[in-house]
């Protein structure tokens, strides 16, 4: 896409509130963020080759991306962007942007510049050095191609000067592209869910893992009945890769599943016991409800200072344990050990080590001696509906 055509796809947007900018996709269709026309029904827009009110037919605020629909036939001899493949966006790669920042008239402005961050925190956002100033707030941001990766959203800026200070914010557009599909064909944005509880991977349990990799997410607990249990997702399996996408973070798995359409099947790559295993799963549409969450002798294991007993029928009732729970019972934690310096506490349900199942102290005991390596054991647990891995550094 050649530079002429960029300026000829975007306008500037006149609100009852300021100034931003748009960008034109064919079909009478322009996109914008959210928070620049998101107080007004009808907007101005206007470049060096058409002039025009549009309504504003979407909002949607959580992505901060807006749909506007030109109210005239004619969109003149506008050019339109392509959609460009976000999944391919990598850290230090050369982007440009076009906006009409303020004080600018007639073909607005390109600036250039590198993805300095990919956050993927709250979903995914593109951090950019790519000069942006007050005005720039809709407008495209392309890779080298130019095709369009993101709509800019925000500039870092203080108090007293509003100016660029290097860093800048961009929705990728991938994201925008199936917002305001979802919200044209079914009046609202679709959120998959495939029903597991997932952790990070740190040091300590990729090690008690036998695993070289830090990237992916630890399956903490499988939802019966979820889309995961469906697909063969087990308790400690590692999930690495997602339809083809590899897996960077539990953030990142979080937010690619919650994207996904739903009713679809998806392939799953995880590793298992040390090797990797393809697993095919069908992503289920986002519960209403909390459905995520969803002998009586203690052994006393005096290496990680904790006396664990079966889960009797008194021991259900006294620690209030529903009858479908299998595992252990910590009974007793010691001042001290390595079970208190990791967070175990009285009533936490141990229902694996590693990743092997454990119903009786005394298989326990026996999974104890066997799973532990390099002085670190990993105990799946259980407190209040929650579930997690906690890995237990051991004295030599």
């Amino acid at each position: 896409t050649s530079v002429s055509n960029v300026i000829n796809s975007t306008v500037e947007v006149s609100t009852s509130g300021g100034r931003g900018t748009a960008f034109y996709m064919g079909d009478g269709y322009f996109y914008t963020a959210a928070h620049v026309v998101e107080d007004d029904y009808s907007v101005q827009l206007e470049n060096h080759l058409f002039s025009g009110r549009a309504d504003v037919l979407k909002v949607h605020s959580d992505s901060d991306s807006a749909l506007l629909l030109a109210k005239i036939s004619s969109t003149g001899n506008l050019s339109s962007l392509n959609w460009g493949k976000t999944d391919d966006v990598r850290q230090g790669q050369e982007v440009k942007a076009v906006g009409y920042s303020t004080g600018t008239t007639g073909e607005g402005s390109v600036t250039g510049g590198i993805i300095s961050k990919i956050h993927q925190d709250a979903g995914t956002v593109f951090q950019t050095d790519t000069p942006l100033n007050p005005g720039n707030s809709g407008g495209a941001l392309l890779n080298s191609s130019g095709d369009l990766v993101g709509i800019n959203t925000a500039i870092y800026t203080n108090s007293f000067d509003r100016s660029n200070k290097g860093v800048g914010f961009a929705i990728p557009s991938n994201m925008v592209k199936s917002v305001m599909s979802d919200l044209i064909n079914y009046g609202k944005v679709l959120r998959s869910w495939i029903g597991v509880q997932i952790q990070p991977i740190d040091d300590t349990a990729a090690k008690a893992l036998d695993i070289k990799t830090r990237s992916g997410a630890l399956v903490a607990d499988v939802v019966n009945k979820g889309p995961a249990e469906k697909a063969g997702v087990e308790t400690g399996d590692v999930i690495i890769e997602f339809d083809d996408v590899m897996i960077n973070s539990v953030d990142h798995l979080r937010n690619t599943v919650s994207s996904s359409k739903p009713n679809k099947s998806y392939q799953l790559v995880v590793i298992r016991d040390g090797r990797k295993k393809n697993l095919n799963v069908v992503l289920e549409a986002m519960p209403n409800d909390e459905v995520l969450l969803s002998s009586n002798e203690s052994t006393n294991t005096n290496e990680l200072g904790i006396e664990v007993s079966e889960l009797t029928r008194s021991n259900r009732r006294k620690y209030g344990i529903k009858n479908n729970e299998q595992g252990v019972i910590v009974t007793k934690v010691d001042s001290g050990s390595p079970a208190e310096n990791t967070g175990i506490e009285v009533g936490d349900i141990i229902t694996r080590v590693g990743t092997k199942k454990c119903r009786t102290s005394g298989e326990f005991q026996k999974l104890l001696k066997e799973t532990k390596r390099k002085n670190m054991v990993m105990l799946h647990l259980k407190r209040d509906g929650a579930a997690r891995y906690l890995t237990l550094e051991l004295d030599d």
